[in-house]
């Protein structure tokens, strides 16, 4: 029984619910990728599996630097966290993250290998920068002595690399050159992203506050992190708006708009809620709104546009 209890405990760190939204900048990417005739499945398939390590190396990271803060505690609404609860002990916790770390960053360096080296050996030399970059962003978010999470910059390093790495880092490993025309799509994925990071700090602006923990939302306010959430929905909506622009046909704007109404109703809800619990089950409803919506971006791309 308390080997059980450990599983699920460290299934429960690993925060599975977050992964679809971890992986939607990749399948924007990828279809990007692929209207270019340049997606390589293989490519594809490393990305999967270094975005992965990546955000459950986060997840495992912040429920370390959160429970050894006491940030959290029985006062937190949502999920109970696995140092929280006991069952994994913070040594347990951070061999957990070494080993995820180190699976990572092989994974990364595999996929660098594969798809830039030798030919492109200065992209490759970017890309290990961008991956030791991503590795210490996952680690440093509450861990740390100066983690940035507390800080608050965890939105906009949310934006950086959920939206513009992730899209445009994953196009540019296949077609291994750039594009404008990603940027939109880039945009629209980091702010759904960012607005997912805002839900989950106004459901627990009580508990950061007692922590120290300092965020966006704790330094708006309630009712202006609302504002802001709206203006990141407005802002999703004219990027999205702005990739579809060059169709000459009405069908992708009738495709994507239909994967965004769920989001469009999300935005008009967090209006009315005033009870903080009530604000965690609209993470799943970005978060797989969020992934749906990339999926039709991504098939657009490649039938449509």
């Amino acid at each position: 029984m308390a080997a059980l209890n450990k599983t699920k405990s460290w299934i429960s760190a690993m925060r599975l619910r977050t992964l679809p939204l971890s992986l939607s900048g990749v399948i924007v990417g990828a279809g990007m990728a692929a209207k270019v005739h340049q997606f390589d499945a293989l490519i594809f398939a490393l990305i999967v599996f270094a975005t992965l390590g990546l955000q459950i190396l986060s997840n495992l990271a912040n429920d370390y630097g959160d429970g050894i803060r006491g940030t959290d505690n029985d006062s937190r609404i949502g999920p109970s966290r696995a140092l929280q609860s006991g069952v994994i002990t913070p040594k347990q916790m951070l061999r957990g993250i070494m080993v995820c770390g180190g699976v990572t960053a092989v994974s990364i360096l595999s996929l660098i290998y594969l798809a830039c080296y030798p030919d492109y050996f200065l992209l490759s030399l970017l890309y290990i920068g961008l991956g030791i970059a991503a590795l210490v962003a996952a680690i440093e978010y509450t861990m740390g002595p100066n983690p940035y999470g507390y800080k608050a910059f965890g939105d906009l390093m949310v934006f950086i690399f959920f939206g513009v790495v992730s899209v445009m880092g994953s196009y540019v490993l296949f077609v291994k050159t750039w594009s404008v025309d990603v940027l939109a799509p880039a945009i629209a994925i980091g702010f759904l992203s960012v607005s997912v990071l805002n839900l989950n700090n106004m459901r627990d602006i009580e508990s950061d506050r007692s922590a120290g923990k300092r965020t966006m939302a704790l330094m708006l306010g309630l009712n202006s992190a609302k504002k802001y959430h709206s203006v990141l929905g407005l802002g999703t909506l004219l990027a999205l708006v702005y990739f579809l622009w060059p169709s000459q046909s009405y069908w992708p704007y009738i495709v994507n708009l239909l994967a965004f109404l769920p989001l469009f109703r999300h935005y008009l809800t967090v209006w009315f809620i005033s009870d903080a619990e009530k604000f965690d089950p609209q993470l799943k409803v970005v978060a797989l709104s969020t992934f749906a919506l990339a999926i039709s971006m991504s098939l657009t791309a490649v039938y449509l546009l």
